[in-house]
């Protein structure tokens, strides 16, 4: 049977949470941060986006860009209240839900609760209800899988749904611009540009073997997207295991210059952190030498990381506990992860790193 899958995602959820609390707000560019230089973009408004603002982006930025942006402290107390809500009406039409953070999530309604008889039907239905029971709007995508769906839900945002049903899958793949793929960042994206691939059609040349020749095992998914192919089954009960990020380097670095990029990759972590809402204990520092040596540092603290500071002060220690035989090598690789993360009432005490 063809899977029928929704990938809801709400509306610039918590800056539009904040104007719903504040209606004189409406309107303006706002911005869901501490107003700190060092802080992190947790949300902006869609009138704060048109002038570039957006989630994970460095306040010290986005003050360049706007000036006149109006800055609101986050309340994630607030933000987990409504997102209970907005889980309360996915569990009124299936109970196959797998939330990927507070504002978005993947709902698997081949069968559905209120014997609703398409997809789409069911997508109306939920952005109905949780613009009444919450007051705020929702886009969705529909599609036959996961790949396909988180993609159409961002197709017509704000407050949209495009559907993508089987028969029509290569026709909305084939002009589909790269860039558009889950997991596709800027380095990936320049590799293809150099092998003269633009849209999902130019993938199409190539064989399974030939892309993972060049792109390694993510060359075998890609293969299979870009023939619509995503057999990943929606995971109600999944738990997060680890966040990370990192970075290739575009030349091999020495140990010393590892700083500035790792306090970068903090400052990105940072932001995947705020949007899923996860806090944990264990930070993870990641390199990889030029002769392809992978070194990994732990630490794991009492309570979670509840701070940009934090995580960057962590990070950099981890970088100090390098082997001093190991920082005479060039690098190709950083990355930082966090892991362990407690139940959601521990998440709010404050960390001490004494």
């Amino acid at each position: 049977m063809t899977r029928k899958i929704i990938h809801v995602d709400m509306d610039a959820f918590y800056a539009s949470v904040e104007l719903r609390e504040n209606p004189s707000l409406l309107g303006k560019p706002v911005v869901v941060a501490w107003d700190s230089g060092r802080s992190v973009i947790c949300a902006a408004s869609y009138e704060a986006r048109k002038y570039g603002l957006r989630s994970a982006m460095s306040v010290a930025k986005a003050r360049i860009l706007c000036p006149q942006a109006i800055y609101v402290p986050p309340n994630f107390d607030l933000y987990r209240s409504v997102s209970r809500q907005v889980r309360s009406v996915f569990e009124r039409y299936t109970n196959m839900i797998e939330p990927l953070s507070l504002d978005e999530a993947y709902l698997d309604v081949t069968v559905n609760f209120k014997n609703l008889p398409s997809a789409t039907a069911v997508a109306n239905a939920i952005r109905a209800d949780i613009l009444s029971l919450t007051g705020l709007t929702a886009s969705a995508g529909v599609a036959p899988n996961k790949f396909l769906a988180k993609i159409a839900s961002d197709w017509r945002k704000p407050n949209g749904l495009f559907v993508i049903s089987p028969a029509k899958v290569q026709d909305f793949l084939a002009p589909l611009p790269l860039q558009k793929i889950p997991g596709v960042g800027k380095v990936t994206l320049a590799k293809f540009h150099q092998l003269g691939m633009f849209t999902v059609s130019d993938l199409l040349r190539f064989s399974d073997s030939e892309l993972v020749f060049h792109f390694g095992k993510f060359g075998h998914r890609l293969y299979q997207l870009a023939r619509g192919v995503d057999e990943r089954p929606v995971e109600s009960n999944q738990v997060a295991q680890q966040i990370s990020t990192e970075t290739t380097f575009d030349e091999d670095i020495s140990f010393a210059q590892i700083e500035m990029p790792l306090m970068t990759l903090c400052t990105k972590l940072w932001g995947q952190l705020l949007k899923k809402n996860k806090f944990g204990c264990t930070v993870t520092l990641k390199l990889k030498t030029n002769s392809f040596r992978i070194i990994t540092r732990s630490k794991t603290f009492s309570v979670p990381l509840h701070s940009q500071t934090h995580l960057v002060q962590a990070g950099l220690s981890l970088l100090e506990r390098v082997d001093e035989d190991i920082k005479d090598n060039q690098f190709r690789l950083a990355g930082i992860g966090v892991s362990h993360f407690p139940e959601e009432h521990q998440a709010g005490q404050q960390l001490s790193l004494l």
